[in-house]
C-alpha cells in the first residue's frame, strides 16, 4: 500500500449547521472539528481562488455573511460546497477539510492581517 493511501484521513461526518454558518466533521482519527462558512469560502480550493500556482492566489473580501446551502459527494475522496453567493467551484478534499479544521486558527489569522493590509473587509 503506498504511503498516501496508508495516511488518508476519512470523515466519518459531516453536519451543515446552517443557522451557525459552518459545516461540523468528524474524522476517523478522532478529532471533530467547526469550520465557519466564510472560512470555506475564502480558503477555497477551486481555481478562481486558489489559481494555478501559490502566487495566483487571490484575496477574498466581503463574505462575513456567506452560508452553505447545499453540498454533494465527490467520489469517495471529497465534497463540492455550494454557497449562497454561488460559488460552488471548490471542491474539498477530506485532507482539506482536515487541514481547515486544524488549522483554522492561524488560517483565520493570517486572512485577517490579509484584509488588513489589503484595505479590504469581511462585509460585503
Amino acid at each position: 500500500m503506498s504511503e498516501s493511501f496508508a495516511t488518508e484521513i476519512w470523515p466519518t461526518e459531516i453536519r451543515v449547521q446552517s443557522a451557525e454558518k459552518r459545516i461540523e466533521i468528524d474524522f476517523d482519527t478522532g478529532e471533530s472539528f467547526s469550520i465557519p462558512a466564510e472560512l470555506l469560502r475564502v480558503e477555497s480550493p477551486s481555481a478562481e481562488v486558489q489559481g494555478h500556482v501559490p502566487s495566483q492566489k487571490k484575496l477574498v473580501s466581503g463574505r462575513a455573511h456567506v452560508n452553505i446551502i447545499g453540498m454533494e459527494p465527490v467520489g469517495n475522496y471529497a465534497v463540492r460546497i455550494k454557497f449562497d453567493d454561488l460559488h460552488d467551484s471548490g471542491i474539498y478534499t477530506w485532507r482539506y477539510l482536515h487541514k481547515l479544521g486544524a488549522e483554522k486558527d492561524q488560517i483565520w489569522t493570517r486572512y485577517l492581517k490579509e484584509l488588513a493590509e489589503a484595505g479590504l473587509s469581511r462585509e460585503p
